[in-house]
């Protein structure tokens, strides 16, 4: 297991000792302690960034995708130590965590191949004594800050296509989830990465996240975490002008029509909402049910639900492992409260599950029936395995509730109206829809959302636009 961060090709403590425990929600077991850097450590990490970039923006693509790739392999092939880290420092079980590897193996994939294609284009000029060329080039020294509930992925999916398209980076991984990152950057090296192209700071945000904004040679951010982080980020940025891709806040919609197949809107369901406790930026938080069919959905989601096994990720037949912290368990606690105090009512779970030799982080799978639009569970991102329902009249009226929120990351809807299907779509406000789909995030596709869910691309070819410059060319014979 690696412990310490990495610089310019260096395995490093924090100058001055200090470290940060890592602890495993479930049982509270120390699993290891990482270095409590702050500024002169990431000043450093990007000056190693710096001093490689122009060597690794000079290599061919091909020769950058072969990299890249590499380390995807390198992945899948430690697929099960990784899993298992990942677990062991998360909470989520292992099958999902296995599962995140794979994910995220396939962002460098893509990526690999989308760096191979980073071309520009010839335009033809309006006199004859002129051409026109626009290049595409690496943006620079990346800055990369990622969340603690897809520990690998999330770092995958910005790092994959930088690399490919020429930049360096530096990351800061969540305080929470250090390890996966640094076991990340072992594989780099065992790729042939060079030094100074990837780099791994951890420790406290702030003074890490005060010194990447403050370098001007810092050229790019991508952030995935809370919208009101992401404004901090936004604010500091503002010095250099620093270019910025922002994954933020979800709340995400779940709407099933009259004419939904119920037995695959329930499935979708279940691992939409339930999937990493409910701590996913794009899992299901409002259930909006056409009239006609709110009971039967409802009894089926509940006996769904009822097959969910809470316990250590680690444990066989885990599908629920434990929230991440005891604030995210209070928060839940809160929304259920708050719910059941404005006359929701609780069908399935609304507790604590408390199993012996475990931490006192999991919560039971909720459903709670008659969510109101006064309720924080309606205008609050609860992260946790809670699914309020409420019912609707009609297609007007469903879109509306949807629509009624400060956050457009991702949206869910069922129906077999091909019509229906095409009129729903456009008129959610989210960057991902759903449509009989409750698994929509793959490398080939644009992820990202609108209003205070961010704003930028991350996968297919998209992608690539956020780590590369647009010059023109004007040229004279």
């Amino acid at each position: 297991m690696q412990t310490r961060c990495l610089i310019g090709g260096e395995w490093t403590d924090a100058r001055a000792g200090g470290t940060l425990p890592v602890t495993n929600p479930a049982t509270d077991a120390e699993v290891a302690r990482v270095p409590s850097m702050g500024g002169s450590e990431t000043f450093d990490a990007i000056g190693a960034a710096w001093n490689a970039s122009a060597a690794w923006k000079s290599r061919p693509a091909a020769d950058r995708a072969r990299f890249v790739r590499r380390l995807s392999e390198l992945m899948l092939r430690d697929a099960d130590r990784l899993a298992r880290l990942m677990t062991l420092e998360q909470g989520k079980p292992l099958a999902e965590a296995r599962g995140e590897i794979a994910y995220a193996a396939s962002f460098l994939d893509w990526a690999a191949e989308e760096g191979r294609r980073l071309g520009g284009e010839i335009i033809p000029a309006s006199a004859p004594n002129k051409r026109i060329l626009v290049l595409r080039q690496p943006i620079g020294v990346v800055a990369i800050i990622t969340p603690w509930n897809f520990p690998a992925a999330m770092i995958t999916r910005k790092l994959g296509p930088a690399l490919a398209a020429g930049c360096t980076a530096v990351i800061k991984p969540a305080e929470e989830t250090p390890l996966s990152a640094l076991a990340l950057g072992e594989l780099a090296i065992e790729a042939g990465l060079p030094a100074g192209v990837v780099n791994i700071v951890t420790g406290p945000p702030a003074e890490i996240g005060e010194t990447l904004l403050a370098d001007a040679r810092v050229r790019k951010l991508s952030f995935t975490g809370s919208t009101d982080v992401g404004r901090v980020l936004m604010r500091g940025a503002s010095q250099h002008l620093l270019r910025l891709s922002m994954e933020l806040g979800g709340h995400a919609p779940f709407i099933v029509f009259d004419d939904a197949d119920l037995e695959h809107a329930v499935s979708a369901a279940l691992a939409c909402k339930f999937r990493n406790a409910g701590q996913t930026c794009i899992c299901a938080n409002r259930f909006l049910v056409q009239a006609g069919i709110y009971e039967d959905f409802l009894g089926r989601l509940a006996q769904a639900v009822g097959t969910l096994r809470v316990g250590d990720g680690l444990a066989e037949g885990t599908t629920v492992g434990p929230l991440i912290n005891d604030e995210a368990v209070h928060k839940v606690e809160a929304h259920v409260e708050d719910a059941q105090s404005k006359g929701g009512t609780v069908m399935v779970g609304g507790r604590r599950v408390r199993l012996e030799g475990l931490a006192d982080r999991f919560y039971a799978p909720t459903i709670i029936e008659g969510m109101t639009r006064e309720m924080r569970l309606f205008r609050e991102e609860t992260f946790g395995p809670v699914a309020p329902v409420m019912a609707f009249e009609d297609e007007a009226q469903a879109i509306e509730l949807a629509n009624d929120s400060e956050f457009g990351l991702a949206s869910y809807f069922f129906t077999k109206d091909a019509s229906r299907l095409i009129r729903v779509a456009e008129a959610l406000e989210y960057g991902i829809v759903g449509a009989n789909d409750g698994a929509p995030s793959t490398a080939q596709a644009p992820f990202g959302g609108m209003k205070h869910s961010g704003f930028g691309r991350e996968g297919g070819h998209f992608v690539m636009d956020e780590y590369t410059e647009v010059k023109y060319v004007s040229w004279g014979l």
